[in-house]
């Protein structure tokens, strides 16, 4: 192992800012995920209305709504001039957990919103996010965000160790047991309540941050682990419940495969970039989870940079992925 492998795992998580359902459709959230892409793909291909139908549709047909989907929604209301449509959904967002400091830093809606505007949406944000959190299981979000934060702690012990072999050896010692009672507790928490992702405590990576921990320990360890492999089915199946979203599984199940192949097998293209003959692959494992093939989100930064709309995509790289010859 290297372990500068948990290591930037650690780093990049430290920079981010950020029950089953069966009322409307009893409810596969794979067809939710594959609807989706059929939306960002009229997105990339700036056919906004029809775009904003396929959206209201989803949201018509499950109780459980990705808060990303309502903030896209929002937005490509406003970009039609549907100014009334796109402060509902900026309503329904926040009620699904968007917090009023990281909407005001969306700068799309300084050229929307007006003062009054902005007033009253925080005359209605206390009601609105109480909504939200009484939605949510507040005891397991503190037992997840403790997990989380122990986690992170030992990822930052380890970092400022300069040798590498010091930090190799301090991984093994000290981390290696705690993830394993991290794990078991993880699966304590998903057999009796569901997997702690974004329906469940409103967050959607302590949980895939732990798991993606534990994958990135090192090579040896990681090919021996049977932990992953007994819980990893479960998540496939709250994949499928909509407790789980696609980028976590992809960000998870890469950290595995990239670190016991030496990172030269990454099967969502989001720890090493695709070339020209794995992209036909790593589409297909992509499609099979619900996650946009790789051009497609590469048009949809082109979309952003056009309309300056945040289309909320979530990668290692920033900006478009590369797709390299070979």
């Amino acid at each position: 192992m290297k372990a500068r492998y948990l290591i930037i795992l650690f780093g990049f998580v430290y920079s981010l800012t950020a029950c089953e359902n069966s009322k409307k459709k009893a409810l596969d959230h794979n067809s939710y995920h594959l609807e989706i892409i059929l939306a960002e793909a009229l997105v990339a291909q700036e056919k906004y209305e029809e775009a904003l139908i396929r959206y209201e549709k989803l949201f018509n047909e499950y109780d459980f709504i990705f808060l990303r989907d309502y903030k896209i929604a929002s937005q490509i209301s406003f970009l039609i001039g549907e100014k009334e449509k796109g402060l509902h959904y900026v309503k329904k967002a926040i009620s699904n957990g968007w917090e009023l400091p990281s909407l005001k830093e969306e700068k799309f809606f300084d050229r929307h919103l007006l003062d009054s505007d902005w007033e009253n949406i925080e005359k209605q944000y206390h009601s609105l996010h109480n909504q939200f959190l009484n939605r949510i299981d507040s005891s397991i979000v503190d037992k997840v965000r403790s997990m989380f934060e122990k986690d992170q702690k030992i990822a930052y012990q380890a970092s400022i160790i300069e040798d590498e072999q010091a930090q190799e050896e301090f991984i093994l010692e000290k981390f290696t047991g705690h993830s394993e009672n991290q794990i078991n507790n993880l699966l304590i928490i998903m057999q009796n309540f569901g997997y702690p992702g974004e329906f469940l405590i409103g967050n959607n990576f302590w949980g895939s941050t732990i798991l993606s921990h534990h994958n990135s320990i090192a090579p040896e360890y990681v090919k021996q682990d049977t932990l992953y492999d007994f819980i990893r089915p479960k998540l496939f199946q709250a994949l499928k419940k909509g407790f789980i979203s696609p980028y976590e599984i992809a960000l998870i199940e890469d950290w595995k495969k990239a670190i016991i192949s030496d990172w030269s097998n990454s099967p969502y293209g989001y720890l090493n970039p695709p070339n020209v003959s794995s992209i036909a692959q790593i589409n297909k494992a992509r499609n099979a989870i619900g996650l946009r093939p790789v051009e497609l989100r590469n048009k949809l930064i082109d979309i952003e940079a056009k309309t300056g709309m945040n289309l909320y995509l979530p990668d290692w790289v920033d900006g478009k992925i590369k797709i390299e010859e070979k």
